[in-house]
């Protein structure tokens, strides 16, 4: 009796040990409990505002949870430390110039913190490094930035408002251009105008796109000025003559005048003694005089019997 007893109490212990160790074995399995046992690597990390970070959230790295938040403290005048309790065999990928940043588990889940970045050259972080913070936008912050966004677009509908009132009642000179027909039609000539200009603008270009293409014509005038350096060395050298004639002129020019101006010289004398000229005109009139009656003289002699047959004489031979 008694060894039965001691049997079934022996069985009924096993029984109760191997459930214990199940459950403790489940617990631990669907808990994640056993990375309680790894080792850990404290690092630091200090926010002005952790917008509700608590102890126990978790940390992810590269989209894989890699420790919790072990303590959330105060620090300095108004700063938050927080120390994070990661696994040791996480931190060959962890660089000490990654950085941190609070996120959300889904859209309304539990804080986290999220680990990324890191430059391959720099070391990989130690116990006790702390790590820089990525300023984010909280729920608060996007909410104020909406309400502002709010605020300047009824600022700009108002506004909007206001300008289409005032294109309607003909104000400013968007409106009058709408309601001014008069405004209107003289824009419209003035555009017709600047249409006409750009027509002849046109036909210029096009007068000198011939007169450019007249000049690549092998055979024409304006191609052998152009081209042909005889030519050219031929018209340079006539301008030069031309040139040279022009300032020989010039000074012959500027010599008469100031002989002109000089009363002691032939030309002086002529323009400027009033006494020379009349005598020089006096004297041309007795030279006209003079001629005419050599001339009379001359036809009375040809009729006189003296020199009658010479001068016959003389016009035979000029008839032959």
């Amino acid at each position: 009796m008694n060894e039965s007893s001691n049997k079934r109490a022996i069985l009924v212990g096993v029984f109760v040990l191997v459930g214990l160790l199940f459950l403790i074995a489940g617990v631990l399995t669907i808990g994640n409990l056993h990375s309680t046992f790894s080792t850990k690597l404290h690092v630091i990390t200090l926010f002005d505002d952790v917008n509700g970070l608590q102890k126990g959230n978790n940390i992810w790295f590269s989209g894989v949870k890699i420790g919790t938040i072990k303590k959330v403290e105060f620090y300095g005048e108004s700063q938050v430390r927080v120390i994070m309790s990661i696994d040791e065999k996480t931190q060959q990928y962890i660089r000490r110039d990654a950085k941190v940043k609070i996120s959300s588990d889904g859209f309304i889940g539990n804080k986290i913190l999220v680990i990324y970045g890191g430059s391959s050259t720099a070391a990989a972080v130690q116990e006790n490094d702390t790590l820089a913070v990525e300023t984010t936008f909280s729920t608060e912050d996007m909410m104020n930035t909406l309400q502002e966004n709010n605020k300047n677009l009824l600022t700009i509908t108002g506004n909007l408002k206001t300008i289409s009132t005032d294109l309607s009642e003909g104000k400013g000179s968007i409106g009058k251009l709408i309601k001014d027909e008069t405004l209107y039609n003289n824009l419209s000539a003035t555009g017709n105008s600047l249409k006409n200009a750009s027509d002849k603008a046109n036909q210029v270009m096009g007068s000198l796109s011939n007169f450019t293409s007249g000049l690549n014509k092998k055979g024409t005038l304006a191609n052998q000025l152009v081209t042909d350096t005889v030519l050219f060395s031929s018209l340079k050298k006539s301008a030069k003559q031309l040139n040279t004639i022009t300032d020989t002129a010039s000074s012959l020019v500027s010599n008469l005048n100031s002989a002109t101006r000089n009363p002691k010289t032939p030309a002086g004398v002529l323009l400027h003694d009033e006494e020379a000229g009349a005598h020089l005109k006096s004297t041309l009139k007795n030279l006209d005089s003079g001629s005419k009656k050599l001339d009379e003289d001359l036809e009375a002699a040809q009729h006189s019997f003296l020199l009658r047959k010479y001068f016959k004489k003389n016009a035979k031979k000029a008839a032959k």
